[in-house]
């Protein structure tokens, strides 16, 4: 790195305020790596394009959103995302990750775009659509204070979201529909997880290692399966020598001190979300239902038994990962938070371990890491 003198100091500096990299109140990337300057700079990159993705959303939600940068990434075009949880978004994937914040919607009401992504029905995604500066939005905006679709290219997400009889028809993928609604064709684009700030875990845990997701979230009770379900799928497991470990989050901490307690399978409590990533890398196969932990898995290309039985199974896109367990039952796909005739529990232990038993036939050696 060169040093420069106060002789050299020129109040007249070129500036590309159009890089990618430049940040305007803080030395660049380059920079600091490089000791470059502006001028004659190898890593300009100019900007003639920049698009704002609004995926407020839950955690897994953002994941499965995240194959839409395999196509947005190109030469001059500047990302920035704004969502509740920027720490799963891939920072070499994203320009700009913002947080929902009153300080990032400040930058945002001023800020100019040129094309808006709201994949968001929600009423401050729809709000922020109609408030932030872009001559192109697609996805979903607001009119009469309600959500509406942005054209026919997002229409059809919009209709299976009002109608539970049309979600029902559907056999879109969730992937599918956001790049039918961006104006593009998914080509089996994966998830993009990215493993970092945080250290693997190196479990000594017999091998292969099943993790069990015994939670769903306390909004939906119609998607749990039952403890004692667990506790006999844990004790399956291990008597046929695998490794177990109980996966969860707060909610969960409860059922799965029991689990562990009642099977001896490995239980090691709550963590933050990074370090959540890095237990879900640690598995080799993962038995889940529609959760958060189910896109980590996704996305760290773990094989996959996924418990379903109120949402479409076509939304899943699972890329050849595994495979759907659902109760034998005419109301699939109910997308009912109570049920009725506690269908979950109509799948038994036996169920979940012949469909792990032939998943682990098809594990690839465990790989050190993803990412």
């Amino acid at each position: 790195m060169s040093s420069r003198s106060n002789e050299d100091f020129s109040i007249n500096e070129k500036i590309n305020l159009d890089c990618r990299f430049f940040l305007g109140d803080r030395p660049c990337k380059p920079h600091k790596q490089h000791g470059v300057h502006c001028e004659n700079c190898d890593h300009y990159e100019p900007v003639n394009k920049r698009i704002l993705i609004i995926k407020l959303g839950a955690v897994g939600d953002v994941i499965r959103t995240t194959p839409l940068l395999h196509v947005f990434r190109q030469p001059g075009v500047h990302i920035t995302w704004l969502t509740e949880t920027p720490a799963v978004l891939p920072k070499d994937k994203v320009d700009r990750v913002l947080k929902l914040d009153a300080a990032n919607l400040a930058f945002l009401q001023a800020a100019q775009f040129d094309v808006i992504y709201n994949l968001d029905k929600d009423a401050q995604a729809i709000a922020l659509t109609e408030l932030i500066d872009a001559p192109e939005k697609i996805g979903f905006r607001m009119d009469q204070n309600v959500c509406v679709p942005v054209g026919d290219a997002a229409r059809k997400k919009w209709l299976t979201g009002l109608f539970d009889d049309l979600n029902k028809a559907n056999t879109d993928s969730y992937p599918e529909e956001i790049f039918e609604i961006c104006g593009l064709k998914f080509s089996g684009e994966r998830y993009i997880v990215s493993l970092h700030d945080s250290p693997p875990f190196n479990l000594e845990l017999p091998r292969p290692l099943v993790g069990l997701n015994t939670g769903c979230g306390i909004r939906w009770p119609s998607r749990l399966w039952a403890v004692e379900n667990w506790i006999e799928l844990s004790q399956s497991l291990l008597a046929r020598g695998y490794g177990v470990l109980l996966l969860g989050g707060p909610d969960e901490e409860e059922r799965n001190t029991l689990i562990s307690a009642a099977s001896g399978a490995a239980y090691l409590g709550t963590f933050p979300l990074q370090r959540f990533f890095h237990l879900i890398n640690e598995v080799d196969l993962l038995v889940t239902g529609v959760t958060m932990a189910m896109h980590i898995g996704i996305g760290l290309e773990k094989r996959i038994v996924l418990l379903n039985n109120i949402f479409n199974r076509h939304e899943f896109e699972l890329y050849g990962l595994g495979q759907i367990i659902e109760p034998d039952v005419d109301c699939l796909g109910c997308f009912k938070p109570v049920c009725d005739t506690d269908c979950m529990n109509l799948l038994k232990p036996a169920d979940l371990l012949q469909a792990v038993e032939a998943e682990i036939s098809r594990l690839n050696p465990k790989s050190e890491s993803v990412s």
